[in-house]
């Protein structure tokens, strides 16, 4: 029935961005499908930040 979507994101990112931005402990408690949408928002906008930021630098 639903494909299934494959992360662009590596966990380990999503871990990191998720401990950063403060809602870690509701991904260990209900999983990716419990966060709200503004924190996966936010998780999207700081990951484009840091990739904008290595780009910048690897242009250097």
């Amino acid at each position: 029935m639903g494909r299934r979507r494959h992360s662009i994101m590596s966990e380990q990112l999503k871990t990191e961005l998720a401990k950063e931005l403060g809602f870690y402990d509701t991904v260990e408690k209900e999983g990716w499908g419990g966060i709200r949408a503004k924190d996966a928002g936010n998780m999207v906008k700081r990951a484009i930040e840091l990739a904008e930021r290595a780009a910048k630098k690897s242009d250097l």
